[in-house]
């Protein structure tokens, strides 16, 4: 186990990326429009505030835009007649691609508030969508063959992401009631913080998704700060870790610092293993391995359901909460996937495979169709990510056939998704359908 750093170093690890972030920003959003009432539900019942989800746009049937055509995504660019050989054509963009930025472009004029890094929400969003938004743009910078302008666009796009990012981030819950918080450990809170925002608990899936973002633009940019950042939110992640005799199965990560909590999750959990396995594979520091297979070995040892799927949590008592959703084996499939590249240990393998068979048996079209996008794109990125290990099962055709449906019926004619009945919009679905896009435009050696 690493020994827990200071407050302060893991304080300055999270902050040094933010400080990159400095960039003005430079985008030309529209203004966000006017927000409608009502919300959609959020999937899984948790602690999680509703309002995360909340709607901004409840369409009419007459916006959607039915299009003529049914190819999506495998559609081949439309051709062009032959120039002369002696000026070399940069490569098109495939219809993918093309795609993701236009979802990109509907995201950041629906929802992102110019000039302020942030999105809107109440009033601004909660850290959740944000941070898939984040992923969504660093997918985007992953995108090959971009123009000139376009990498340019994009690269000042991620600069406002950490612009934002930092709103979000809380040195050690100040001005909270002391004992409302099990850890005060430097983290972003689920909310915009002080002072531009109430703050409140911090939610470690949200920081394991900002965790694994940072560890991304680590790759991308191979800025030491980046890997710092990642550092430090695991460092709040492995402080999480609850053993002792008052609780029915010992170990896992809470929903959330709040005092309240009272539930262990395999979203907090599993992706937590997938994040140390990465700070493994950068810095070789063995405590990160180690915990990540305590990680992973907790949420098979008390979740793994004889269906071969993870349930959604253990209370206090150590009692399985049973519900299925897609996220939760997709961060297995990962996290087992991740550790086998780590290790070599093919059972981390085998296992990865054995839960993705049980998930594509289990999550029917109809099935993923009615789960908040959100959980699709994360069970996506992993079973894609296996697939490029093993070529099994078939992840592209699936994430393929699902955002092409989503592309043909849940996208209004300005290119904004809704989901539902009643249909509505919101950044986290967008962010979502982005994000699958981006995948399938990319090689999934920059997933993780």
């Amino acid at each position: 186990m690493i020994a827990a750093a200071g407050h302060q170093r893991a304080f300055l690890a999270l902050i040094a990326v933010l400080a990159l972030s400095a960039v003005a920003c430079m985008c030309a959003a529209q203004p966000v429009r006017a927000a409608a009432r009502g919300r959609t539900p959020a999937g899984p019942r948790s602690p999680y505030p509703a309002g995360a989800t909340r709607a901004l746009l409840h369409p009419r049937v007459s916006e959607y835009a039915h299009s003529a055509s049914t190819s999506g995504g495998s559609s081949a660019p439309a051709k062009t007649k032959k120039k002369s050989k002696k000026k070399r054509r940069a490569p098109a963009l495939s219809a993918n691609a093309v795609r993701a930025l236009a979802s990109f472009e509907a995201m950041q004029r629906q929802y992102y508030i110019d000039g302020s890094g942030l999105y809107d929400g109440e009033p601004f969003s909660y850290l959740w969508p944000f941070s898939q938004a984040l992923a969504a743009t660093v997918s985007l910078a992953n995108i090959p063959h971009l123009s000139t302008s376009q990498n340019k666009q994009v690269r000042e796009q991620i600069d406002e992401r950490l612009n934002g990012l930092k709103e979000y981030l809380d040195a050690n819950n100040s001005g909270a009631p002391e004992g409302v918080y099990t850890s005060t450990l430097p983290a972003f809170d689920g909310t915009v913080a002080p002072p531009a925002g109430p703050g409140g608990a911090k939610y470690y899936d949200d920081n394991d998704w900002v965790g694994i973002e940072m560890l991304r633009l680590y790759q991308l940019t191979h800025s030491s700060a980046f890997l710092g950042s990642a550092e430090g939110i695991m460092t709040f992640e492995m402080a999480a870790w609850e053993e002792g005799p008052e609780v029915g199965c010992p170990g896992g990560i809470p929903f959330s610092n709040a005092a309240e909590s009272s539930e262990r999750n395999t979203v907090t959990t599993a992706p937590a293993a997938e994040l140390a396995t990465l700070l493994y594979r950068y810095t070789k520091n063995a405590g990160y391995l180690q915990f990540a297979q305590k990680a992973y070995e907790w949420v098979r040892g008390c979740l793994l359901e004889a269906s071969g799927l993870y349930g959604d949590h253990v209370n206090r008592r150590g009692v399985v909460i049973p519900a299925l959703w897609s996220y939760n084996q997709g961060s297995m499939i990962g996290a087992g996937a991740l550790l086998y590249q780590a290790t070599a240990n093919p059972a981390y393998l085998a296992q990865a495979r054995q839960t993705a068979r049980a998930a594509l048996a289990y999550f029917t079209p109809e099935r993923l169709g009615a789960e908040n996008p959100f959980f699709v794109s994360v069970y996506l990125r992993n079973l894609l990510y296996l697939d490029s290990l093993t070529h099994d099962p078939p992840g592209p055709a699936i994430a393929q056939a699902y955002v092409n449906y989503a592309w043909e019926h849940w996208r209004l004619s300005d290119d904004v998704f809704a989901f539902g009945s009643p249909a509505s919009a919101q950044l986290l679905d967008q962010a979502a359908i982005t994000q699958i896009y981006g995948l399938l435009a990319t090689s999934p050696s920059t997933y993780f």
